[in-house]
């Protein structure tokens, strides 16, 4: 499922109250003195909060944290930081029930939206999913931290779960941690009403179960998975050949936008750079996922699909700064050693505005670049492999994961192939998922001998089709989900589940960016709950 888009601070910034001062970048880094002191980023996935913006955005949060024991965090965003409290029960609708309110230190505007697990062993260790957010305003006093020191807070909440009046009320003026959190009688309150009831994450939908099985799935260190918004499409829309466009964060320098990179040709229509623009802002929020922390290789076909196309590694010095960079170490000498990593919406829009219709991202991160979190099984037809042959080989795979209890999901190639993503453990190596995906195809190939050959040179193949682990190496690559495909009408490779492999009219170009993102709307992205998911393989 694709990450939803927090509340924005322009929005929150409304209901500001008038007399509120702006946070001075040196306050807020001394309010976070405490939370970075009982952390070790280089081990937590939580944000440092380095370089979070001041703001008079106020947004809350609410996180279920699941640590040594249950609770809940409610965030407030006040003078630079979110003021945070540990609710052992969760908050409640229920204006009779008493909840005790444990005052904790101050965290960054970063943690917002963090959703994630943080390592045992770690400070707070344990899964956190994102369960209610939205707005709060104060409702006694003109200055929040004022009202928090003398130890009595009237707020109200327009959340997605929390609605309506409450109050933070300190219980002992020597104890400054212990507090009571309070519903007050309103047109919100409802008696009866429990957290527990209501356990999804209002950012992807996931419980605290899935984000502990693969926590990779929904951690952003801010709101950059988001997509455009409609205005910011509109704005897209309205500009002429070329122009400025920004989206979330960012502007950029269009141009050519009408120029055509996939011609017509029946049943197709024309497409141009502002529809790839389009598509790539808008999957964003699909597609990032894949892409966040990886170097990427780019397949550029700036004259259109007609004309050869080239591929483009390293970063150029035109690159706007703040599209993110990684210095690959080990290069070998005329190897590329400064790659892009794409981590934004406006990052993919960058890329397609310089024709970049491919994205091919690592399978493994910046972080660790000898150790893939994906092993890839690709499923490459030979001419004489026929739809239904595919299929029998995919049908395989898919007995084989099952039968040995590794998680695994095909995906569309969006040209003639399907291709099997499996989430791996950090701790394996490239040999350890080339030598596993090798021995699994070998296995299922010798069941269908008269479909595969293992002849390195397609012309020696004898038009079957081959079962390739040697995508399983550092800088070899599979397109990401959800780019296009250079060929008429803008195929997309897609991710579907098993079940779609007996889909009559299912084919690996089925969904093109016309039509992909009512894909998403319906059934989502379901490769999405397998990323990150630190999966152990069997010996074979």
């Amino acid at each position: 499922m694709a990450t939803k888009k927090a509340p924005s601070k322009k929005a929150a910034t409304k209901k500001a109250p008038a007399k509120k001062k702006a946070a001075t970048a040196t306050g807020a880094e001394a309010r976070l003195a405490t939370y970075k002191k009982k952390r070790d980023f280089a081990v937590t996935p939580e944000p440092s909060g380095a370089g979070a913006p001041a703001s008079l955005g106020n947004r809350f949060v609410v996180q279920r944290h699941r640590a040594r024991r249950l609770h809940y965090d409610l965030r407030l965003e006040a003078d630079g930081v979110l003021v945070s409290w540990a609710v052992p029960k969760g908050p409640t609708l229920d204006p009779d029930a008493k909840r005790m309110a444990v005052h904790v230190e101050d965290h960054p505007l970063d943690y917002f939206d963090f959703e994630g697990v943080i390592p045992s062993g770690e400070y707070g260790g344990g899964d956190v999913i994102v369960w209610d957010w939205g707005t709060w305003e104060l409702m006694k006093g003109t200055d929040a931290i004022k009202e928090i020191e003398k130890g009595d807070l009237h707020f109200e909440l327009s959340g997605e779960k929390l609605k309506g009046r409450f109050v933070l009320v300190r219980r002992d003026r020597d104890a400054n941690k212990q507090w009571l959190l309070l519903h007050k009688h309103d047109d919100a309150a409802i008696k009866g009403w429990d957290a527990e009831d209501h356990l999804q994450s209002v950012k992807t939908g996931r419980t605290n179960d899935e984000v502990k099985e693969a926590p990779a799935a929904t951690w952003s260190s801010t709101a950059i998975w988001a997509g455009p918004t409609p205005d910011e499409l509109a704005a897209l829309d309205a500009l002429g050949k070329a122009g400025e466009w920004t989206v979330g964060a960012h502007t950029l320098k269009l141009t050519n936008l009408d120029k055509v990179l996939f011609p017509a040709k029946k049943p197709h229509r024309a497409l141009t750079k502002r529809d790839l623009i389009r598509h790539y802002a808008s999957v964003a929020p699909a597609m990032l996922p894949y892409l966040s922390g990886r170097p990427v290789n780019l397949r550029r076909f700036p004259n259109g699909i007609d004309k050869p196309g080239f591929w483009h590694k390293a970063a150029p010095a035109y690159a706007p700064d703040w599209l993110e960079r990684w210095h690959y170490d080990d290069a070998r000498p005329g190897d590329t050693e400064e790659y892009f990593v794409l981590d934004s919406a406006a990052a993919l829009a960058w890329a397609a505005n310089y024709g970049a219709i491919e994205v091919h991202p690592w399978t493994s991160t910046t972080k660790r670049p000898h150790n893939p979190t994906w092993a890839l099984v690709d499923l490459d037809p030979g001419p004489k492999t026929t739809h239904d042959d595919l299929l029998v080989l995919a049908r395989l795979h898919r007995t084989a994961l099952d039968h040995l209890g590794v998680k695994g999901m095909p995906k569309l190639s969006g040209q003639r192939g399907i291709q099997i993503w499996i989430p791996v453990a950090e701790t394996y190596t490239f040999d350890d998922t080339r030598a596993w995906v090798e021995a699994l195809s070998r296995t299922i190939g010798q069941s269908v001998p008269e479909l595969v050959s293992w002849e390195w040179s397609v012309s020696k193949r004898g038009g079957l089709a081959r079962l390739d682990f040697t995508q399983n190496a550092i800088n070899k690559t599979l397109v990401a989900p959800f780019s296009p495909r250079p060929v008429h009408g803008a195929p997309v490779s897609v991710p579907i589940t098993w079940d779609e492999l007996d889909d009559p009219d299912l084919t690996s170009d089925r969904w093109t960016i016309d039509d992909v993102g009512d894909r998403l709307a319906e059934v989502g992205d379901p490769l999405a709950p397998l990323v990150g998911m630190q999966q152990r393989l069997p010996s074979l």
